[in-house]
């Protein structure tokens, strides 16, 4: 299996040299030269098996001959082992046809966990045989650090710097990264926008000199394995509810795209998905994109939901890539385009394409508490906003008639604050992180600008 940038400016590289790079040096994303396909036995063989031997079997798909079959199934049972729930990935039915998958009972509490456990693991595989050490600096809305130093913390070939805007994600959700007391793991509260962190990610990977001096990895969705580890929920689902004897759709609540783009990929194999929904907040250029074709970049408005406060969705651009049939020349002419003026137009062919797997829907703050609110009076279900964004997308989408699965991507007691407000319930926190308010944080804080951010990080990596 081979990994071509979106760009179309890199060279073809493998599966381990993909994961290890994160971002393509042309700025592209990694996606395989072709989609490895899974025909309808394969995948009612799925049913009833446990949730490790189904991430063994796909993770194994994408890896090609790398990594043998044997090492992967090792690392998906360890990976998975971490979790509190037999299943991994629960369904829980809310209403006739319609049903909520649990990504939340891994070590952070968010859906992140469920590729993040297995990345570690590849990368303490990959790093260990080719003895090497790598730093690893990824932007984050809120869950995706927590996963990632949960994750990585102690681990002897990986330094982690973590990027988080200050003030606008929850106190749970910094606490899962700021507590981390490892010295391999560093927590920067930059005094700006996601959006921010994101793009001075982008620009210390475009830095050759830092990229090569500090050995430098991204663990953020624009790393491949990340989607590929997303993609196993999709079929672990589907076929619990029927497929692939019916077809199945999914309600996403949606930041960067990369869950959705995931669930596009389970289709592209062969998984039968009837549309998925990709339910936004305020911040709703997806919803405004798969609407009128067109990807502009609003303000940032700071929400309840703020793991998807977000107006530059990263993996759009694998969609993008896909839709305009593989062509990187106009994939890098768009994205530019979007860096420099803000937002360009789909082509109609292409928009005609994604028109045909993707709905996008925005949600209101009042609607995502009456969601909070009306979920847990109808259903006993406490769900955190940003799984009552996709539930409130779903009602406003047409009527269930065939089976739909909403990803529920974090437990609610990650943002304890909007559930009781919405609901006069305070979650608790389960067991193993009840004591999370009581541990100290370490974290530095540092301006919105990226040569700032790159000495930092260069004089961590190499202290």
């Amino acid at each position: 299996m081979r990994y071509v940038s979106t760009r179309g400016q890199a060279p073809a590289v493998g599966f381990v040299d993909a994961v290890l790079a994160g971002l393509a040096p042309d700025g592209g994303l990694y996606v395989p030269e072709t989609w490895p396909q899974l025909s309808a036995e394969e995948i009612a063989a799925f049913t009833g098996r446990p949730y490790h031997e189904v991430a063994a079997t796909i993770i194994s798909l994408f890896a090609g001959d790398e990594i043998s079959a044997e090492d992967i199934a090792e690392m998906c049972a360890e990976a998975y082992g971490t979790f509190t729930h037999a299943a991994v990935v629960p369904l829980t039915q809310i209403t006739p046809g319609a049903f909520i998958a649990e990504l939340f009972h891994g070590p952070s509490l968010a859906f992140k966990d469920v590729a993040m456990q297995l990345l570690a693991r590849l990368y303490d595989h990959v790093l260990g045989a080719q003895r090497r050490t790598q730093t690893i600096l990824c932007a984050t809305s809120g869950d995706t650090g927590g996963a990632a130093v949960e994750a990585f913390r102690g681990r002897s070939n990986v330094r982690v710097v973590a990027l988080f805007p200050e003030g606008r994600i929850s106190e749970v959700q910094r606490r899962f990264m700021t507590t981390a007391a490892e010295k391999n793991v560093a927590c920067v509260a930059v005094q700006g926008t996601f959006d921010d962190c994101q793009t001075i990610v982008k620009q210390a990977f475009q830095d050759q000199s830092l990229r090569q001096a500090v050995d430098l990895s991204g663990v953020n969705s624009i790393n491949f394995a990340r989607i590929a580890a997303q993609i196993v929920y999709y079929f672990t689902s589907a076929v619990a509810v029927g497929a692939p004897e019916r077809p199945v759709s999914f309600c996403v609540p949606s930041g960067n795209f990369g869950d959705a783009f995931a669930g596009y990929v389970a289709m592209r194999m062969g998984l039968p998905i009837r549309r998925i929904v990709a339910a936004t907040n305020a911040n709703d250029i997806l919803a405004r994109t798969f609407q009128d074709g067109r990807y502009v970049r609003g303000a940032v408005n700071f929400t309840q939901s703020p793991a998807m406060d977000i107006q530059s969705a990263s993996n759009f651009e694998r969609l993008y890539f896909e839709c305009v049939r593989r062509d990187g020349v106009e994939t890098a002419r768009a994205f530019q385009a979007f860096v420099e003026t803000g937002g360009f137009d789909v082509p109609p062919q292409a928009f005609a394409s994604m028109q045909q797997v993707f709905t996008g829907v925005s949600v209101s703050e009042a609607e995502t508490t009456r969601t909070m609110i009306a979920t847990l009076n109808e259903t006993g279900e406490l769900i955190d906003p940003h799984t009552a964004v996709a539930v409130a997308a779903l009602h406003k989408t047409a009527e269930v008639n065939e089976p739909f699965v909403v990803l529920s991507t974090a437990h609610p007691a990650k943002f304890p604050e909007a559930v009781r407000a919405a609901t006069g319930v305070t979650p608790a926190l389960p067991p193993g992180s009840a004591n999370l308010a009581d541990r100290p944080e370490r974290f530095d804080r540092l301006p919105a600008d990226a040569d700032t951010i790159k000495a930092y990080v260069r004089e961590f990596a190499l202290a």
